[in-house]
Formats: structure tokens, C-alpha cells, sequence
């Protein structure tokens, strides 16, 4: 048996980030890196980035920051390009970039309709299906979608985001059946709200997050960190056997 450290550590490999710049994405850059990973980090805005790869470089680790906007189509490819020429193979890939725009159904407009599913849903597919056969290559690798607790259950003033993660969800165990058999571990993680920049603005308007949390067992919302710390257990050798599963971080909530 290894040792605990060797099963936690992702020294050696690159791991790639989306939605790198800001909230979650920062986290889990530095959590990565923290466990011996060199990150790519990969937002639109590039300012931001710098910080990001600051505080990867603080744990030792090089960052390779990208601006790309992954609304475009292309962007995926071109990303990987400058992996590979700059890095080499990347075996991880954490799809964290994501948005919504809480509104009701009636109101949502097609143009938000389809950027937010154009980031939320075509977007990993796209991340994925350029670094897949490189991994392919490599022997194996990691794909941490970052999904939602809403995949499951419905939050009014959230339509195109509650069908963008119920289909990440859906996505993630095709990427199972079509690239386990290659020893590639894909795996959707389904968080509550997580205390973000981005959580604070949506939830913390007047009595809505006090609500919602009367819905939790746990009685609060998520913490970046507790987020980070499972995507790195899935995205370490520890999690070999997880394949294909839809893990919340919830506090409960869908327990009920």
C-alpha cells in the first residue's frame, strides 16, 4: 500500500482550471497547486489571472494563466495548444467555469438562455473533448465537473441553470462510459451555493439566503474549501475506483 501522501499527491501533474480568476476557481488553483500539481488557469479576465497565478506560484508551482473566453466555440482548441506547446499533457481538468442570471422563466431572454448553457453545458464538453486524447495518450487522467446541487432539484429564477447542470450531470457519465475503459475517472461534484463573490450576489439579497437555509440540515452554505478538498480527493490517485458519480456537498439538503 502507498503511502497516504503519494495517494494525495498530484506531484507532477498539470492540472487545468476554469472560471480560474475568481470565487472557486482561485480556491481550487491553490488547493491543487498546494498538493503538488502545476496549474493552468484559464479565465477571460487576465488581470485577475496574475493574481491567480501568484498565489499558485507562493506553493512552488508553476501556473500557465490563459485568457480565453469559453463562450467561444474555438476557445477549447486554442487552450489546448497552448498547453501543450507551453506545458506539455495536461491529466486533469477541472470545468469550473460557469455563470447564471436569475430570472423566471417568462422573463429569461433566448440570448441568456443560450450563453448561460453555451458555458455551463457546451463548454465542458468542448474542454473535455480537447484534452481527452491526450490523456488518452498519457494512460489516464482526472475530469472534475463542477456541477450543482440544483442538477436535481428546482430553484425558481434558475431555469436555463438548473438544465444546464442536470445536463452536465448526464454528460459527465458519457464521458464515464466512453473514456473510463481508458482509465480516465470523470466524476460531477454538486455543491449547495458556495460562499463566493458570485453566491453572495445572487443569495445574499434580503431574506432569500436565510430561506434557503432553512433547508439545509446543516443549517449554512458551502465553503470554498470544502469544495477544493473534494475535487482534490477525485482528482488524486485515492479516487480510482469513483467513476461517474454525482457527489453533493450540500449539507443535506437533498437528503430530505
Amino acid at each position: 500500500m502507498t503511502r497516504l501522501s503519494e495517494r494525495f499527491s498530484l506531484s507532477g501533474k498539470i492540472a487545468v482550471v476554469t472560471g480560474a480568476s475568481r470565487g472557486l476557481g482561485v480556491t481550487l488553483c491553490d488547493v491543487l497547486s498546494e498538493a503538488g500539481a502545476d496549474i493552468v488557469a484559464v479565465a477571460r479576465d487576465e488581470a485577475l489571472l496574475a493574481e491567480t497565478q501568484a498565489i499558485v506560484s507562493k506553493n512552488a508551482r508553476r501556473c500557465l494563466p490563459i485568457a480565453a473566453d469559453l463562450l467561444d466555440a474555438g476557445a477549447a482548441d486554442r487552450v489546448r495548444a497552448r498547453i501543450e506547446a507551453e506545458f506539455g499533457t495536461a491529466t486533469i481538468l477541472v470545468n469550473n467555469a460557469g455563470m447564471s442570471i436569475p430570472k423566471t422563466l417568462i422573463d429569461q431572454s433566448v440570448e441568456e438562455w443560450d450563453s448561460i448553457l453555451a458555458l455551463n453545458l457546451r463548454a465542458p464538453w468542448l474542454m473535455a473533448r480537447a484534452l481527452a486524447p491526450g490523456m488518452i495518450e498519457n494512460g489516464g487522467g482526472k475530469i472534475i465537473n463542477i456541477s450543482s446541487m440544483a442538477s436535481s432539484v428546482a430553484l425558481t429564477e434558475h431555469g436555463p441553470y438548473v438544465a444546464s447542470k442536470a445536463g452536465l450531470n448526464g454528460l459527465t457519465k458519457v464521458m464515464t462510459a466512453e473514456w473510463g475503459p481508458h482509465n480516465i475517472q470523470s466524476n460531477a461534484v454538486c455543491p449547495t451555493v458556495v460562499w463566493t463573490p458570485m453566491g453572495e450576489r445572487v443569495w445574499g439579497v434580503g431574506d432569500k439566503l436565510a430561506r434557503f437555509l432553512e433547508k439545509i440540515p446543516s443549517g449554512r452554505v458551502a465553503t470554498p474549501e470544502e469544495v477544493a478538498d473534494l475535487v482534490l480527493y477525485l482528482a488524486s490517485p485515492a479516487s480510482g475506483m469513483v467513476n461517474g458519480q454525482e457527489i453533493f456537498v450540500d449539507g443535506g439538503y437533498t437528503a430530505l
